[in-house]
């Protein structure tokens, strides 16, 4: 593992094992929807748990993360950028091998190469009713993507500096329904929109890189 690699990965675990930016970090990219209710949001009773992985590795001498675009379906989440992850299952240890199982799933990561460094503060989704952990780990080498055809339509790989950049941050409108367009704070990567509960738990990564270097 290159230095410069090593060093970044042990900063950023540190850095994950003490008090995390949190929820005011989360709500600087939630929908004014969003916003306006966080405040008063409870997490119900019934919600499940779900475990997403942010996964650092090196390409082309740069540390990149890779998304996934899931497929258009009759669903809450249809066809946006996120993660990859998804639901807990009772076979699953804890939340940290969700993340990994699922990724695996997904987009054919095995599980086995990835280093687990640490967690980012839960968030809950109230569309799909999941209360989110997202996993923060790293491999050597670079991944050989295998996507899932039935859930993903495609992996963007994002350079963990262009998601640095202040230019990331922007505002866009967006079409949700046929007839519901919003305005939304949002990750614009690669002609890639990353919104909603995605950029959210991205941001509070960011605060983190950001604190520590």
């Amino acid at each position: 593992m290159p230095s410069k690699y090593r060093t970044f990965t042990k900063a950023v675990e540190r850095k994950l094992r003490g008090p995390l930016p949190g929820l005011p970090s989360q709500m600087r990219m939630a929908t004014m929807r969003r916003a306006m209710r966080d405040g008063k949001m409870q997490v119900p009773e019934d919600a499940r748990k779900a475990g997403v992985l942010i996964l650092f590795y090196l390409k082309d001498d740069q540390i990149h993360i890779p998304f996934i675009k899931r497929n258009e379906y009759p669903g809450v989440h249809s066809g946006q950028v996120s993660f990859p992850g998804g639901g807990w299952e009772p076979g699953d240890a804890d939340i940290i091998a969700t993340a990994l199982r699922e990724t695996e799933e997904e987009i054919g990561i095995d599980r086995s190469l990835v280093t687990p460094i640490g967690k980012l503060s839960e968030l809950f989704i109230p569309p799909s009713n999941f209360l989110v952990t997202p996993v923060v780990g790293y491999m050597n080498g670079v991944p050989a993507f295998k996507p899932e055809p039935e859930e993903v339509d495609m992996v963007i790989e994002v350079p963990l500096e262009e998601l640095l950049a202040p230019h990331a941050i922007k505002e866009k409108e967006i079409t949700i329904f046929p007839d519901v367009r919003l305005k939304v704070p949002c990750f614009y990567c690669n002609s890639q929109v990353i919104w909603g509960a995605t950029a959210m738990m991205l941001c509070e990564l960011v605060d983190v890189i950001n604190q520590e270097f």
